[in-house]
């Protein structure tokens, strides 16, 4: 069982992919810190300073400026699209596999993986389209 979640951005697709892989950049839309570039094969340690929280991803596979594939909590498997448009706009797309559909809360698993893209997307469109840090007032 998978959800789906994607947003349209107005930059290019190797602003938007760099961002993603970049620990200096993804601070400004997604996790408060990355421990390092994201590559094919690494263990990425990411931290959310908001919630004192961090986790592992274990990167899977990169094609540069079209995909990026992870592993986190246990047997979920993300994928993150890079889908330029002519308009030189960036469609990203994020696709999460992984639910137990048996799970009496895969519901409630869904839903709230679900708001936490659309979050991230948003952010990562404020970030990217006006150099805005929506996350930045969450932050203590």
């Amino acid at each position: 069982m998978y959800n789906i979640t994607q947003m349209k951005i107005q930059k290019p697709a190797h602003e938007i992919f760099k961002a993603f892989v970049d620990p200096e950049m993804i601070g400004n839309f997604w996790f408060s810190s990355s421990s390092e570039r994201w590559e094919e094969g690494k263990t990425v340690t990411l931290r959310y300073e908001e919630y004192d929280a961090q986790g592992d991803i274990h990167i899977v596979e990169i094609q540069e400026e079209k995909k990026i594939v992870f592993e986190w909590a246990g047997n979920h498997k993300v994928t993150i699209s890079f889908t330029q448009e002519e308009t030189g706009s960036t469609m990203v797309g994020v696709k999460e596999e992984g639910f137990d559909e048996n799970n009496e809360k895969v519901i409630n698993e869904l839903v709230d993986n679900k708001e936490g893209w659309v979050y991230m997307l948003t952010c990562l469109k404020g970030y990217m389209e006006y150099g805005v840090n929506l996350r930045a007032s969450l932050v203590k």
